[in-house]
């Protein structure tokens, strides 16, 4: 929907075209994503009050753990919820501001969670190479301004970046090819010359991702050096398996991301993103808690404690 006046056309709304080539399995996809999405909100949730109620976890670790499935709930949940509508009662619109609060929403957390993702591969590096400089050096006060970190340096780049799409001119088609408000799309909404702010997006999200990346491959390259010289199998083999789980979720992550915002012309590869991005906004939260959980013993046994404590007090 849009008033014309003049030449200038106000937008005040957006339809969001969802998956089209499969809409004629609208609930089963919607019952598919809403287990999803259920699973990874209550997996995450877990993962949270385990760290918060178990002493043994109150380590700098598991606190940056319990902040990044904080993250995942958020991040989950800016996309995911209007999914379900547009799959179960076909309701695509969405509003102007609506639509650049979700993208806000999604791109802040994204970029944050990349950093924190750095600060986590930081701290893995200091507690397996560092570990006699590590209770020194990750204390309570360092992790509260690593976090806050994250935040502050996000904010900044993706509020201008948000807000100087946001004042575009949008013409028609008002269709966004995607199944939620991603910057991308919509800077292909304008009917303006949007190159400016195309190589701006890139730019800003090479920074993000090769910053968080080159700092998490140099952080793991000397972990797995220093496992290497560990002198029991078994200590090497409790060292690979701390970092494994993390490893597996960061392939995921990088790779859908790179594949969606690495590339200064994306105009031709919008329909192959929505795909990408349901790794990002499906997949990535729901192995995040499977992974922490089922393959670390410390959660697994916290998790095991918490609920005999649950039966015993019925």
């Amino acid at each position: 929907m849009s008033m014309e006046m003049g030449n200038v056309t106000t937008v005040h709304e957006f339809t969001l075209e969802g998956f089209p080539a499969i809409q004629h399995l609208g609930k089963v996809l919607f019952l598919v994503h809403l287990l999803a999405y259920l699973a990874s909100i209550a997996g995450n949730a877990v993962i949270i009050t385990i760290t918060s109620a178990d002493p043994r976890l109150h380590t700098p670790m598991y606190f940056f753990l319990s902040i990044f499935s904080f993250f995942e709930c958020c991040f989950t949940s800016t996309v995911i919820p209007k999914l379900l509508v547009i799959l179960l009662l076909g309701k695509k619109t969405i509003s102007f501001p609506a639509c650049f609060i979700q993208a806000f929403v999604f791109v802040f957390l994204g970029a944050a969670g990349f950093l924190l993702i750095a600060v986590m591969s930081l701290d893995r590096y200091l507690a397996i190479c560092k570990p006699l400089h590590y209770p020194t050096i990750m204390n309570l006060k360092t992790c509260f301004l690593l976090v806050t970190a994250c935040f502050a340096l996000a904010f900044p780049l993706i509020t201008g970046l948000v807000v100087k799409v946001s004042q575009l001119p949008f013409c028609g088609p008002h269709v966004i090819p995607h199944f939620f408000c991603d910057i991308g799309p919509l800077i292909h909404l304008s009917c303006s010359d949007t190159r400016s702010f195309e190589m701006l997006t890139f730019v800003l999200a090479l920074v993000i991702l090769l910053t968080s990346l080159v700092i998490t491959t140099i952080a793991y390259s000397n972990i797995v050096v220093t496992i290497m010289r560990l002198p029991s199998a078994k200590e090497q083999q409790k060292a690979f398996s701390t970092c494994s789980s993390h490893l597996i979720v960061l392939s995921l992550m990088y790779g859908s991301c790179v594949f969606i915002y690495m590339k200064p012309k994306q105009r031709n590869r919008l329909d192959s993103n929505r795909e990408a991005a349901l790794v990002n906004t499906v997949v990535t939260p729901l192995l995040n808690p499977v992974i922490y959980t089922l393959r670390n013993k410390q959660v697994h046994r916290a998790l095991r404690e918490t609920m005999h404590r649950m039966k015993i007090s019925r």
